[in-house]
């Protein structure tokens, strides 16, 4: 019985009053304006309700049918139940509560804005690490491109300290450093046995 609550919901609760609010605003008809804005608001609520209920109430006796009926009720002209249960509750409620509802949603919004913007730096500086470590690992064409730099040139464009750059890139360069000196001696080894 799920599947046709759930089929009669999309048809009579979402489509039908989706179609007909499409017709409010088309004909700019402030009354219907108001009817279908109504419906949308004691829905939405409605939506957001039954995510909980389902959890709580779905093994209750013809609970669903009561969800068709409900909704049915909202859309009835005669009954006007979307219309009836906006201006005897939601309106009232949302009115007393309107300025502590704004001032959470604005406390929200500058929290999410910070969150997101520090996130946001937190995910770029993981980017660039990340990159660094594949270029001084020898992978794809940024590698090769890095390491035509000296740690100075790339100090230099950064604008930073050496102390900026990963562990790893220092130690891959100082290795390269170190690498001339063992074949120095080695050469000088080989001159001095073939002098022998």
């Amino acid at each position: 019985f799920y599947c046709l609550f759930v089929f009669s919901r999309l048809i009579f609760g979402t489509l039908y009053p989706a179609y007909y609010s499409y017709k409010a605003v088309k004909s700019k008809d402030i009354k219907e304006y108001v009817k279908w804005m109504m419906y949308w608001i004691i829905f939405a609520l409605f939506t957001t309700a039954e995510t909980f209920t389902d959890i709580f109430l779905c093994w209750f006796p013809f609970y669903y049918e009561l969800k068709i009926a409900f909704v049915a009720w909202l859309l009835s002209p005669y009954t006007k139940g979307s219309s009836l249960l906006y201006r005897k509750f939601v309106h009232p409620t949302l009115s007393s509560k309107e300025k502590e509802i704004d001032d959470c949603l604005i406390q929200a919004k500058d929290r999410s804005y910070d969150a997101l913007v520090h996130f946001g730096k937190r995910g770029l500086n993981v980017a660039a690490t990340a990159a660094v470590m594949a270029a001084s690992k020898g992978q794809g064409a940024l590698s090769e491109r890095l390491r035509s730099f000296s740690m100075q040139d790339l100090s230099t464009i950064r604008g930073d300290s050496s102390s900026t750059v990963p562990p790893s890139v220092t130690v891959r360069t100082s290795s390269k450093q170190s690498q001339p000196k063992p074949s120095r001696s080695a050469s000088e080894g080989t001159g001095s046995s073939g002098k022998c």
